[in-house]
């Protein structure tokens, strides 16, 4: 089965970046582009975004997670530990992630290191989490493990929300989240005949080293 798409094109006109609205913190832009999203498109998941990590047979495997801090320190994002995401970091933390907001053609890429966050911060993110996504937490312990039916899922979901009923329900210690510290971020602004803008931020002894790319 074959499909001929080479014919969808779409030009870019909603945008430009030029080095006269940039920051020297590339943080700064983040927030100022993330801002312009949020008020401008309140219907989107802004804040989904594609994390790409190497698995252990070496190949690169992406999936959408949801950011849920953000910071100097750096980008965080809550899973369960036992996950493929998580197995694939914890043994390479080299990762990538990647924000596509279509509605205004705007891209951004950010490449770092992942790091597991403190308890702290993964008990209190889980103690701010709807019963339901708790519950889930747990059903979902042994995360990307082979199960045998969608029905499994509601029977465990029904069993431990009936166990649960008058108990508050403690993180499980599988389950938390980890940073990614960037060392390199990179903003895409779609053009018109595909001259898009491309600002790169490197990140070398401690600077940040700002360049234009070519599209």
């Amino acid at each position: 089965m074959k499909s001929d798409i080479s014919d969808y094109r779409k030009s870019y006109l909603k945008g430009f970046l030029s080095e006269n609205e940039i920051f020297d913190n590339p943080l700064k832009l983040f927030n100022k582009w993330f801002d312009e999203i949020s008020e401008n498109n309140p219907e989107i998941e802004i804040n989904a975004m594609t994390l790409s990590t190497i698995d252990n047979d070496g190949f690169p495997r992406n999936r959408v997670v949801l950011l849920k801090y953000f910071s100097d320190e750096g980008f965080t994002f809550f899973t369960n530990y036992n996950s493929n995401k998580a197995k694939s970091i914890l043994n390479n933390n080299k990762v990538s992630l990647s924000f596509f907001w279509e509605k205004m053609e705007r891209q951004i890429i950010i490449k770092g290191r992942a790091f597991k966050t403190t308890d702290d911060i993964s008990d209190k993110y889980f103690k701010s989490r709807p019963l339901g996504s708790k519950i889930g937490a747990l059903v979902s312990s042994n995360q990307s493990s082979v199960i045998p039916s969608r029905s499994f899922l509601e029977d465990e979901f029904k069993k431990i929300k009936k166990q649960f009923e008058n108990t508050n329900i403690s993180r499980p210690i599988n389950w938390g989240g980890f940073i990614v510290k960037p060392i390199e971020y990179e903003f895409w602004q779609g053009r018109e005949n595909r001259l898009h803008d491309r600002i790169r931020y490197n990140k070398k002894d401690n600077k940040w080293i700002i360049e234009r790319l070519s599209p």
